[in-house]
């Protein structure tokens, strides 16, 4: 059997090609009607002679000739039907085979998807998790090296209670720090942060002369992480 195509270019081309058999078979006929008709002239003489043999083996070549041509019309059409029915499934399989492609294809990408959202969920967790721990490990380091800020016991009991208050209202570096570097990660557009009477000003004196902290150009008032590359 030929190739067949899919769709309907395929079943016209088998009924093309069941047409041009049928034409030829009917010229085939014709030809064999021409040669019958040769035949009784040729015989016209005899034919007055025997004229109802020669009329009944006319007959008889003649349906013969109809029997054979309904014979190839039948095996024809059941060909025919035949080849319609198979493309009708080959189409229907084709059909159902590119859903199941597409389908595919769209669960491929969603999981996809999920498994790139997934990764960079965990991604973030870690980083939360390592920012804790190095925020843990530079509050362990800032206490034992840089204490709370304490003022030296004065003679003057009046300047004593008022620094003891203020020394109530400052924060400490770690404070500061913490402060800055959210402050980065909240805003990246605005990173400064407003000096209040909670920094301790040797605090900040020490962010800015070891170049951990700078100044805003236009507020000595509001200072930012310095940025490191």
């Amino acid at each position: 059997m030929a190739e067949v195509k899919p769709g309907g270019a395929a079943a016209a081309e088998v009924s093309e090609a069941a047409e041009n058999e049928v034409i030829d078979m009917c010229e085939d006929q014709f030809a064999l009607l021409e040669k019958l008709q040769n035949e009784i002239l040729l015989s016209e003489g005899n034919f007055c002679e025997n004229p109802q043999e020669q009329m009944v083996k006319l007959c008889s070549e003649l349906e013969m000739v109809v029997s054979c041509y309904e014979a190839k019309r039948d095996k024809l059409r059941e060909t025919k039907e035949l080849e319609q029915k198979w493309l009708e499934e080959k189409r229907e399989a084709l059909m159902a085979a590119c859903e199941h492609a597409k389908r595919l294809k769209m669960a491929k990408g969603k999981i996809s998807e999920l498994s790139v959202l997934q990764d960079t969920k965990a991604k973030i967790q870690k980083m939360k998790v390592y920012q804790e721990s190095l925020m843990e490990c530079l509050g362990d380091i800032l206490e034992k090296h840089v204490p709370f800020p304490q003022n030296d016991s004065s003679t003057n009991k009046k300047k004593k209670n008022i620094a003891q208050e203020s020394d109530e209202d400052l924060i400490s570096l770690n404070e500061i720090l913490e402060l800055l570097m959210n402050q980065v990660l909240k805003t990246p557009h605005d990173p400064y942060v407003t000096i209040d009477n909670t920094f301790w000003p040797p605090y900040i004196e020490m962010l800015l002369r070891y170049g951990i902290a700078v100044r805003h150009q236009e507020n000595n008032f509001k200072i930012r992480l310095e940025t490191f590359c």
